[in-house]
C-alpha cells in the first residue's frame, strides 16, 4: 500500500488499486477529540493576564477548525484565525461566525490591525518546516503584536524526542470506529523532523488505513530562546495547562510565553 501527503489531505492506494481520497480537516475535529481545548486556552489566557497588555485582540496561528478560538471568544476576546486549509477554515467560520479568518501561510503572514496576543497551539509552531521559516514566523508574529503584546506557542524539545513513544486514542463515530495514533521522531542531526500519524477507519469489519510523516521542523530549546530574543522577552514554563510550573529544563515539551521587545 502506498500513502501520500499533501497540504492536509491524504492520499491511500490500496492494493486493489481504488484511490481512496480525504481532506483532512474532515478527520481533525476526531483527530483531537481528547485535547481539552478549554483547558489549554483558559491557561494562555492567564499567561496573558500575568505577561501581556491586558487587550483583548487575539490572532491564533494555524487555527484548523477554530476550537480554541471559540473559548476565546465565549471569554470576551475578539479573535481572529490564519490557516493554509480552506475546508478547515470553512468548519471554523462555522464554528466561530464573529471571527475572521484568513488563509495564509503563518510564515509570512500579516495583519490589517496589530493584535495583543497571538496563539500557536497543539505544537503547530513546527509547522514551519526550517529553522529559516522558523525564523520568519517569529518576526512575522512579532510585527504583527502590539506594544507588550504576547506570542504564546508550545514546542518539543529535539533532543529529547523518544522515537519509539506514541499516543492512541479511539473514537467512534457515524457507525465506524477510529483509531488515531501520533508520535514524534528525530533522526539526532539537523533541523528536520517528523510527526508520525496514522489513523484507521474500521466499518463493518472492514478496516482502512492511513499513514504519513508529516515534516516539521526540529530545534533544541536553546535554538529557539537564541531565534526568539532578538524580539521577545521569553519565559518557559513546564506543559502543563492545568497548573503553572517553570520549566525543569529536562522535560521535552514547555509553553513559550514571549512577550514583545
Amino acid at each position: 500500500m502506498r500513502h501520500l501527503f499533501h497540504f492536509g489531505v491524504f492520499y491511500v492506494i490500496t492494493p486493489s488499486s481504488n484511490a481512496l481520497y480525504t481532506d483532512l480537516s474532515g478527520y481533525y475535529d476526531l483527530m483531537c477529540a481528547d485535547i481539552n481545548y478549554q483547558s489549554q486556552s483558559d491557561c494562555v489566557r492567564r499567561l496573558h493576564q500575568l505577561f501581556g497588555n491586558q487587550g483583548k485582540r487575539h490572532l491564533d496561528l494555524a487555527c484548523g477548525t477554530g476550537p480554541h478560538i471559540r473559548y476565546f471568544i465565549d471569554t470576551g476576546f475578539s479573535s481572529d484565525g490564519l490557516d493554509l486549509n480552506q475546508p478547515m477554515l470553512d468548519q471554523a467560520k462555522l464554528r466561530c461566525p464573529e471571527a475572521q479568518f484568513s488563509l495564509q501561510n503563518m510564515c509570512e503572514f500579516v495583519v490589517d490591525a496589530p493584535y495583543d496576543l497571538i496563539t500557536c497551539f497543539l505544537y503547530s509552531i513546527h509547522y514551519s518546516g526550517n529553522v529559516k521559516n522558523l525564523s520568519a514566523c517569529i518576526r512575522s508574529a512579532h510585527a504583527a503584536l502590539k506594544p507588550g503584546g504576547v506570542f504564546c506557542f508550545n514546542a518539543v524539545e529535539k533532543n529529547l524526542i523518544n522515537n519509539n513513544s506514541f499516543v492512541r486514542h479511539i473514537v467512534q463515530h457515524e457507525g465506524s470506529e477510529f483509531a488515531f495514533k501520533s508520535g514524534w521522531f528525530y533522526s539526532g542531526e539537523g533541523d528536520r523532523q517528523a510527526l508520525k500519524l496514522s489513523i484507521e477507519k474500521t466499518t463493518d469489519k472492514v478496516t482502512e488505513e492511513w499513514h504519513d510523516d508529516h515534516p516539521m521542523v526540529a530545534v533544541s530549546f536553546n535554538e529557539l530562546k537564541e531565534l526568539l530574543e532578538p524580539y521577545f522577552e521569553v519565559t518557559v514554563f513546564e506543559h502543563d495547562y492545568e497548573k503553572l510550573e517553570m520549566w525543569n529544563t529536562t522535560s521535552g515539551n514547555a509553553i513559550f510565553v514571549c512577550v514583545k521587545r
